[in-house]
């Protein structure tokens, strides 16, 4: 399961027209600083660019464990920094926000990798898990602009000429926050009718149709639900992209169709077949006394359940494989969308 954070990275590139030794002396401090952050915001990119294309966190741990290193690294290179002139508040602003993300991403990220081990069990546990992904974005963009705002407060008391130049970083770094977001939101509007089809066939399979009458309406539900959200505008299309707007749509009125259609179908028969038993029962309990009567309607019953057989197995097995071309169908329109939005990141 894919899922990753992100936060804003702030590149100040420093204007050359300083008038005073000390104002450009300022300039390079802020410099060093930036620097001691570099390889730091490079291995996160790495990081958020190998967890945009893929959907299972375990796979990529080594990539967050080396994300973990960096960002140790760029503490201890910022402490190794000296005080402005006695001034120490830029260096500690730098050195709090790497310890907050050092602390995100070994704690924050740490439980969430774990609880993907749990999120794909209910709506509830996949809705708290896509939660604590948000939560944890949202702290560390909060950071990244505190940051940015001791640099600022820092320029404007020494003099120095920010330019806000976005890099090519930065620029990766806000797409995939926002596509993440994006993805998310759709996510789940699949995912509450794929989970609830997995109960709804769970239930058939066990022949307990109360659970499957309930997963049916839960079903119908859920699908018209994702349709409506799904013609808002925040979700029709990301950035004049609708691809994945639309493989969403696509899975949602299958899920719809089916459960509105299709499934009567099949709890119809496990009701002829419950008939079917107790007409069987019926007959042989009757043993010699049974009537030309009962032999007829128990004659009929067994038309009737062959005739209903045989529909059953091809429904059944046409709907299986349509549900299996329906989640591939997904997959397939989730990866195609990411790559086509996010494109992979290497550091330099």
């Amino acid at each position: 399961m894919r899922r990753c954070f992100y936060f804003l990275l702030f590149t100040f590139y420093f204007s050359p027209k300083i008038h005073a030794q000390i104002i450009e002396n300022a300039g390079d401090y802020m410099t060093a600083m930036t620097n001691a952050q570099t390889e730091m915001d490079q291995k996160y990119m790495v990081y958020i660019s190998a967890s945009a294309h893929s959907r299972r966190a375990k796979k990529i741990e080594k990539l967050r464990t080396q994300a973990l290193e960096s960002i140790d690294n760029a503490k201890y290179k910022t402490m190794g920094l000296p005080k402005y002139k006695g001034d120490n508040s830029l260096r500690q602003a730098s050195i709090d926000y790497i310890q907050f993300c050092y602390r995100i991403f070994n704690e924050d990220y740490s439980k969430i990798v774990n609880m993907e081990e749990i999120a794909e069990q209910s709506v509830d546990q996949m809705q708290a898990y896509l939660l604590l992904e948000e939560k944890a974005s949202e702290k560390l963009q909060e950071a990244s602009e505190n940051l940015s705002k001791a640099e600022k407060q820092f320029a404007g008391k020494y003099g120095v000429n920010l330019v806000d130049t976005k890099s090519e970083l930065t620029d990766k770094m806000g797409t995939a926050g926002m596509v993440n977001n994006y993805c998310d939101r759709i996510y789940i509007l699949f995912f509450k009718c794929n989970w609830e089809d997995g109960e709804l066939f769970h239930a058939l399979n066990g022949h307990k149709l109360n659970d499957a009458e309930q997963a049916r309406n839960s079903l119908i539900a859920f699908s018209k639900e994702g349709l409506e959200s799904l013609k808002l505008d925040s979700l029709r299309t990301f950035q004049g992209n609708p691809a994945l707007a639309a493989g969403c749509r696509e899975a949602l009125l299958f899920y719809g169709a089916m459960a509105q259609n299709d499934i009567p179908k099949l709890t119809d028969f496990y009701l002829k077949e419950e008939n079917f038993d107790k007409i069987k029962k019926s007959l042989e309990a009757k043993g010699n006394n049974k009537t030309k009567e009962d032999v007829d309607q128990y004659n009929k019953a067994v038309k009737d359940i062959n005739y209903s057989v045989n529909n059953f197995n091809q429904l059944n097995q046409e709907l299986n494989k349509r549900r299996q071309e329906v989640a591939q169908d997904w997959e397939k329109a989730e990866k195609t969308f990411r790559d086509d939005v996010i494109p992979y990141y290497k550091a330099k």
